[in-house]
């Protein structure tokens, strides 16, 4: 790691941050003797804090959204030279940058028709729920209004999206939730529910089990990940795809696809559900569509569904909500912008490639490291689960996979986990390096997992 004192005098800042910043999914009490981490400037994959100390983030930004890399100095301008023509009007009329930009979007996906603006994932999920809610009101005599969501997927942060999330310790406290909310078993091979040689096939079935359960005309809506992000990097497996969308049309049950992490190229596609041959009724995106140089989230939905809410003889007929920053002309300015960069810069071919040297590097720190006991993902998002022993598949513990990232922060290399989201299974590492992310800096990254895992398990 490199540490240069920084330029400036940062000290005030620190202590302003100390006082009065209340930072996300953070304990605070540590802050009372010791510094909060303070991240001052970032290019490329390189981000350096206050104390001038250089790290790799390996993580896009700590939460998977900064998809194209720091600094890029060509969505800056093209975001300022917006704001300063017009930088907001309300959704109920349209702007230049937002109709370019769902017009581009929709090219990279068939099928799918209309983009509604919001400015975070939780939001752009809740608008489905909503959607879903007022069109069975409205066509549906009040039936088909549960929301059938996964074991292991996480939705976002409101107590809508909180009642959908299949990560318990996430969704803990916050109760009680809405009725409707129904929980469909999770995909996860390596921790198999059902010894079986199809189990893709065989964990879809379970959620027509759950559809058969609660009554195929009270489900309006399923609701997945096309790979659980959070929940422990879980890409479904072979089987399981082709049968969801085969459930849904047999019970007429919208097909809900949350991309707010794959989505925009992180799987080495423009989506994740494009690598499984599904077509979705709608799809959601945040994090990777503006890469984090403005906020964005957009809801994207077919013709079928959007003329559910066409009907000029009924006033209460259309959509009737807003999203206040959906008008901001930022979000789909800076949009357009990282989906020229990803175009021009071919980092969907990169992605697939970084992402199997990735894959390939951590298959060898498993051939290494015993405590490895699974390695999976797509593109250039991977995960490896730690475990006390391979043949019972016990999980590490929490603390230990804190300390497994901590070492990696002292040799300049910021990792991730599943963590405070699944009782006795935070135990995952995640990556999910920048698509601009070269050969080198990817055996930085596994070189230091390598050192951080023998510091902690020998």
């Amino acid at each position: 790691m490199n540490i240069a004192p920084h330029p400036n005098d940062l000290r005030p800042i620190i202590e302003a941050d100390r006082r009065h910043v209340w930072h996300h999914m953070l304990q605070h009490k540590p802050l009372e003797t010791n510094d909060p981490r303070i991240i001052v400037e970032g290019k490329g994959l390189k981000v350096w804090d206050a104390a001038g100390r250089e790290y790799l983030d390996a993580l896009s930004g700590g939460v998977w959204t900064v998809n194209v890399g720091y600094g890029r100095t060509s969505i800056a301008d093209a975001v300022r030279d917006q704001l300063v023509k017009l930088n907001y009007f309300a959704q109920s009329a349209g702007s230049i940058p937002g109709s370019l930009f769902a017009q581009k979007l929709l090219e990279k996906m068939p099928g799918l028709s209309r983009v509604y603006f919001n400015n975070s994932g939780s939001e752009a999920n809740e608008k489905v729920f909503k959607m879903v809610r007022q069109i069975a009101e409205r066509h549906n005599g009040g039936k088909k209004w549960k929301i059938l969501c996964r074991e292991r997927d996480y939705h976002g942060t409101t107590i809508g999206t909180l009642a959908a999330s299949g990560q318990l310790q996430r969704a803990a406290m916050y109760g009680p939730y809405p009725d409707g909310f129904v929980m469909v078993p999770h995909c996860l091979e390596y921790r198999k529910q059902w010894d079986v040689e199809n189990y893709g096939e065989r964990a879809a079935d379970a959620i027509e089990e759950v559809i058969l359960r609660e009554g195929p005309d009270t489900i309006g809506l399923l609701c997945l990940e096309p790979v659980t992000a959070g929940g422990g990097v879980i890409v479904p497996p072979e089987g399981y795809w082709p049968r969801v969308q085969e459930i849904c049309r047999k019970y007429d049950i919208l097909l809900h696809i949350d991309e707010v992490v794959c989505g925009l190229g992180r799987t080495g596609t423009w989506f994740g559900y494009q690598n499984f041959g599904v077509q979705p009724d709608f799809v959601t995106m945040a994090k990777g569509v503006a890469s984090g140089y403005a906020a964005i989230s957009c809801t994207v939905t077919t013709e079928a569904v959007f003329e559910k809410f066409k009907d000029d003889a009924d006033p209460m007929a259309h959509f009737r909500d807003i999203s206040t920053f959906g008008g901001c002309t930022a979000g789909p300015t800076a949009a357009l912008e990282n989906m020229r960069i990803i175009e021009d810069e071919g980092l969907l071919d990169n992605c697939l490639a970084m992402g199997a040297r990735l894959r390939a590097n951590l298959l060898a720190l498993k051939d290494k490291h015993a405590v490895i006991g699974d390695v999976r993902g797509l593109g250039l998002f991977q995960g490896a689960e730690l475990v006390k022993d391979r043949a019972t598949k016990e999980p590490v513990d929490e603390k230990s996979v804190a300390r497994v990232i901590a070492e990696a922060g002292a040799r300049g290399v910021m990792i991730g986990a599943s963590n405070r989201s699944i009782p006795g299974l935070n135990n995952t590492l995640c990556l999910a390096p920048a698509l601009v992310v070269s050969a080198a800096e990817i055996d930085a990254i596994t070189a230091a997992i390598d050192g951080a895992l023998t510091a902690v398990f020998g």
